[in-house]
């Protein structure tokens, strides 16, 4: 059993950043893939960032070149670091554990870009 808490999300005008963070229960980054997920209200679930055992990552589009995934396993912490917020990037975050059988969700963050 993974237990994911993230954190530090909140409100932030167009063109700031924030970083979130997800603590996870144990050692997990070398056996599963870890990521980050959104859901916009009235919008369906949205993978943002993830990071393979391998250690490649993978991002959305979307957020190319404005979003940083990492980890810090000395914390068994993973990040996401987002620069130039948009307003489309309102949503609730959630972190994710994964593997063959087995997902593990945080219980989300919510991130709103407003002025």
């Amino acid at each position: 059993q993974v237990q994911l808490v993230e954190s530090g999300g909140g409100l932030v005008q167009p063109g700031g950043s924030l970083r979130l963070s997800c603590a996870a229960s144990g050692s997990i980054f070398s056996q599963y893939t870890v990521g980050w997920y959104r859901q916009g209200t009235g919008k369906q679930l949205e993978r943002v960032a993830v990071v393979f055992i391998s250690g490649g990552r993978n991002y959305a589009d979307s957020v190319k070149g404005r979003f940083t995934i990492s980890t810090d396993n000395a914390k068994n912490t993973l990040y996401l670091e987002m620069n130039s917020l948009k307003p489309e990037d309102t949503a609730i975050y959630y972190c994710n554990a994964a593997r063959v059988g087995e997902s593990y969700w945080g219980q989300g963050t919510q991130v709103t870009v407003s002025s």
